[in-house]
C-alpha cells in the first residue's frame, strides 16, 4: 500500500502531510497524489461502514485530506493548460452536502483548460437551470455521495431538458456510489469515479478542443 494511502487510512496526519510533501518534491504528478488521497478516503469509508471507525474518525479524515490538498495548491495551479475547453457548470445535487469529490474535480478541470462555475452543495434543479441559462456551458457536472440524491440528479437532468437547454450540452455525474446504472437512471451522458477520468471524459465530449 502506498505510504500516502496507508497514512490517511490510519489517520496519521503527520505522515500524510510528510508523504504528500515528499511526493510533490519528487515531481509526482499532483493528480496522481490526489488519487492516492482519494483511495485513502475510500478505505476510511470502508472502516466506517464496518464499524471500525466512527463519525469522529470520518470527520478527522476529511480534515487531513483538506490539509494535504493545501500542500498541492500551487503545483496544481502550475499544471494549467493554455488550451481553452469552454465552461463547465458543476455542483453537488440537492439533498447532498458532500463537496470533497466535487472540489477535487473542479480543481482538476480548472487546471486543464476549463472555466469552472461551481454552484456549491445541495443545489436544486432550478439553480442548475439558471446557471445553464446564464453561462451557456458545454458541460454540466452533478456530484453526490449519497444514493438518496439519485432522484435529485434525475430531476435536475429532466429540468434542464424541460427548459430546452439539453441540446448540444453534455451532462456528467460522479461520486462514490455512481455506476452506469445510475447514469442510465438519471439520464446523464457519462459517469466518472475520479478526477483524472472526469478530465479525460470532459475533453472527449468537447471533441478535444473548444
Amino acid at each position: 500500500m502506498e505510504p500516502v494511502v496507508k497514512a490517511l487510512t490510519d489517520l496519521n496526519e503527520a505522515q500524510v502531510l510528510s508523504a504528500v510533501e515528499e511526493r510533490r518534491n519528487d515531481g509526482i504528478p499532483p493528480l496522481e497524489i490526489v488519487q492516492q488521497l482519494q483511495q485513502g478516503m475510500r478505505l476510511v469509508g470502508d472502516r466506517f461502514q464496518s464499524g471500525e471507525y466512527f463519525l469522529s474518525e470520518l470527520i478527522m479524515s476529511a480534515e487531513i485530506f483538506k490539509r494535504a490538498l493545501h500542500i498541492l495548491d500551487d503545483v496544481l495551479t502550475e499544471t494549467v493548460e493554455r488550451a481553452e475547453y469552454g465552461k463547465f457548470v458543476i455542483g453537488t445535487a440537492e439533498e447532498d452536502i458532500h463537496d470533497i469529490g466535487k472540489n477535487i474535480v473542479s480543481t482538476a478541470l480548472g487546471c486543464h483548460g476549463f472555466e469552472v462555475i461551481d454552484l456549491g452543495v445541495n443545489v436544486p434543479p432550478t439553480s442548475f437551470v439558471q446557471a445553464v441559462k446564464e453561462h451557456r456551458p458545454g458541460l454540466v457536472g452533478l456530484s453526490c455521495l449519497l444514493t438518496t440524491a439519485f432522484d435529485s440528479m434525475k430531476r435536475t437532468v429532466q429540468a434542464i431538458e424541460d427548459a430546452g437547454l439539453r441540446e448540444g450540452m453534455g451532462i456528467l455525474i460522479g461520486g462514490a456510489p455512481v455506476t452506469q446504472l445510475t447514469c442510465d437512471y438519471v439520464g446523464a451522458d457519462a459517469f466518472c469515479l475520479n478526477a483524472n477520468r472526469a478530465v479525460e471524459t470532459a475533453k472527449e465530449m468537447c471533441g478535444g478542443h473548444k
